[in-house]
């Protein structure tokens, strides 16, 4: 699969997700051989005026390509003047977000709000590809309001005849939020209708959702999100079983804590330790959800008040797991709770997003 001039194969694309797809997320990500990653989304209107928030969100390295850069916003051209200072940047695409369901969002005619006015929706992606500067473009779309208002067939089409390079679907409404299974059929109606690369999105949790995803509908390649957090082994045991029909299986836990602790330390150079300690906490609790012990982790991660107790109880909960410290629990039910509510440990999902940073 092309987009431009870059070729990425068969690999598969990291989400932009907001406070996750950071620089350390991004890195381990690529160390495991995700195709392409995002930076987390950034307001059109924040950086044609130069906020801090959004300028800090859309910085990558050079080393760091391909990578994309996920734009929100309502107003054509406000985003046309967004796309033209992003160019310069030079990220691999630009991609319009008409995928988020936070109510705040779509209250302010952002997000999924954008399903519903199409002529919006069409002025919004002319003036992306007329101000990208050669950078390609795509949209983010969702299928549609609710399922008796699926406008996912119209919405492609408008993106491909107004500029759009590339299109991702994310297989559930606007009301489905993240509660339910991807529809995967739509998305293949979509892949069936236009031309232009499909890249599909929903309830891809392991290697194996992503090729059934890709097999079902026919899509050039498949975007992951929830499925890589704590596990960027996703991504080589997806390439391994593309490329050699191997699957590796998940790691064991010597090189799961290796990783995690290499990617808190990219958090401490990334935030610094007051900063980063929270950021580093969640992280800890999605590397380790994969593994017996992980009640007794979320009766104690929450309650560090340092990066140094953080590592020493990272090391402390490693050396428990390898030596069969606690009984086992219910891994499948963990996996499913993750799945419905990626943030069930935490205080309030909300936590995830603010949406005034993007308005």
């Amino acid at each position: 699969m092309k987009i431009g001039n870059t070729e990425i194969g068969e690999r598969l694309f990291v989400a932009p997700m907001a406070e996750v797809t950071d620089y350390p997320f991004r890195y381990m990500a690529k160390k495991y051989g995700a195709g392409v990653t995002f930076t987390q989304m950034v307001s059109a209107l924040g950086v044609v005026q130069g906020k801090f928030d959004a300028l800090q969100y859309l910085t990558f390295n050079k080393d760091e390509l391909p990578i994309g850069i996920q734009i929100i916003g309502y107003d054509p051209q406000v985003i046309g003047h967004s796309v033209k200072i992003l160019s310069s940047y030079k990220p691999t695409l630009i991609d319009l977000n008409c995928g988020c369901p936070n109510p705040k969002v779509v209250n302010n005619a952002m997000g999924c709000a954008i399903l519903d006015t199409p002529d919006t929706l069409k002025r919004i992606v002319r003036s992306m590809a007329d101000n990208s500067n050669g950078v390609p473009i795509s949209v983010k779309l969702r299928l549609g309001r609710d399922h008796n208002h699926i406008s996912i067939l119209e919405n492609a089409k408008i993106a491909k005849d107004n500029g759009a390079s590339l299109i991702f679907i994310h297989g559930r409404t606007k009301v489905d939020r993240y509660s339910t299974a991807a529809n995967w059929n739509w998305i293949k109606k979509v892949k069936d209708s236009v031309d232009i690369p499909i890249v599909a999105n929903g309830s891809v949790f392991s290697a194996e959702d992503a090729i059934k995803l890709k097999n079902e509908t026919g899509c050039e390649s498949v975007m992951v999100a929830r499925g890589a957090l704590g596990n960027p082994y996703i991504f080589n045991r997806y390439n391994s079983l593309v490329e050699n029909n191997i699957n590796p299986g998940h790691p064991e836990i010597s090189l799961v804590k290796s990783d995690l602790l290499e990617h808190v330390n990219l958090i401490i150079k990334n935030y610094g330790e007051f900063i980063g300690l929270n950021h580093a906490k969640k992280h800890a609790v999605w590397y380790f959800r994969f593994f017996h012990g992980i009640s007794s982790l979320l009766d104690t991660v929450f309650s560090v008040n340092t990066m140094e107790q953080l590592i020493e109880l990272i090391n402390e909960h490693a050396d428990k797991i390898e030596n069969n410290h606690f009984p086992e629990e219910d891994l499948e039910e963990i996996n499913t709770k993750f799945q419905n509510k990626v943030l069930f440990w935490l205080l309030s999902e909300s936590t995830t997003i603010n949406p005034a940073k993007f308005i």
